[in-house]
């Protein structure tokens, strides 16, 4: 089973890369999005007591749903095929196929593009709009200087979320293990607001996230120290700002990633009446997108051989053999 989930995240990280994500209507996570969206409605009530208890179904069913669908296709495909050589074979293609839609590398590359090049087309409200589609920020009013710290600070954040976040939790428990946490990632980036309309539905799902994200983002932000040594970033302040500013943000976790990256690029993050990180310059430029996304692709790399597959060895060397 080493070789085998090995070469699942190889493949996977290969694919995304390659041909990054399918159209919206094929891919696994708008059918989860779509699941998630049709529970919401059931679970709103003027009572906030149910609401809360809402939130708590709506992560257990999905998450039950989700999991329960991939052991049975797992099982199914044992039973199918039979043969044990062939089984394997498909099963590190369709694995690495699926892990694939949950990580987003080159989906993030190609909406941070989307704004650097709105920007160098002295294009503001597109820039804006392109924002919008990967941060949950207001960005109808933001300056170039916030557009670009929004970008950044999403780079940062997705290469948890969106890539060090499932390979991590696919090296403990499997696909299941990634596409759970891919479901209360969702269920956290729909309704895991502090707001009236979803403040009490969503808190179980933001609080689950939370719970989740805490191992993965603190190690990813020490790897991206690392990827910025190797890249010949700032290092040293990437991990000075690291220890100094990633307890800035509301969030537990996201100021991990951000702080590594914000001192890496020598650069200061703000969210305008929220937070500022790192010591560096305001003053930003679509060169520090271009650089954030060589770290994090840099970092995922660093994050498969350091974290994932030592992690995959020694559960397997144990005989706690993961579900691929």
């Amino acid at each position: 089973m080493i070789f085998e989930s090995i070469l699942i995240i190889g493949f996977a990280i290969t694919l995304d890369l390659i041909f990054g994500d399918p159209r919206n209507k094929y891919h696994p996570t708008a059918w989860i999005g779509n699941f998630i969206g049709n529970l919401v409605p059931m679970f709103k009530n003027e009572n906030a007591y149910f609401e809360k208890f809402g939130g708590i179904i709506i992560v257990l069913i999905s998450t039950a749903t989700v999991g329960a669908l991939l052991l049975l296709f797992n099982l199914k495909l044992d039973s199918i095929i039979g043969n044990e050589i062939l089984t394997i074979i498909i099963s590190i293609i369709v694995g690495a196929i699926l892990l694939k839609t949950t990580i987003a590398i080159r989906g993030m590359e190609k909406h941070a593009l989307r704004i650097v090049d709105a920007l160098e087309n002295d294009n503001i409200d597109e820039a804006r709009t392109n924002l919008a589609m990967i941060t949950k920020r207001k960005t109808k009013d933001l300056d170039k200087n916030h557009v670009l710290s929004g970008a950044l600070e999403s780079i940062s954040e997705n290469t948890v979320d969106g890539i060090t976040g499932p390979l991590f939790y696919f090296a403990l428990f499997g696909l299941p293990g990634a596409f759970v946490y891919r479901v209360v990632n969702t269920i956290d980036s729909m309704i895991g607001y502090k707001n009236e309309m979803f403040g009490n539905l969503g808190w179980f799902g933001a609080n689950c996230d939370n719970v989740l994200n805490y191992i993965p983002s603190r190690l990813t932000g020490l790897i991206m120290v690392l990827a910025s040594m190797l890249l010949g970033n700032d290092w040293k302040q990437s991990y000075q700002i690291l220890k100094e500013d990633s307890g800035n943000t509301s969030s537990p976790n996201a100021g991990y990633p951000m702080a590594a990256l914000a001192g890496a690029l020598d650069t200061k993050f703000q969210k305008l009446d929220h937070y500022r990180i790192g010591s560096g310059s305001v003053y930003l430029s679509t060169t520090h997108v271009r650089s954030a996304i060589v770290l994090m692709k840099v970092t995922t790399i660093l994050f498969f051989g350091i974290v994932t597959i030592p992690i995959i060895t020694v559960l397997s060397y144990l005989g706690l053999t993961i579900l691929a």
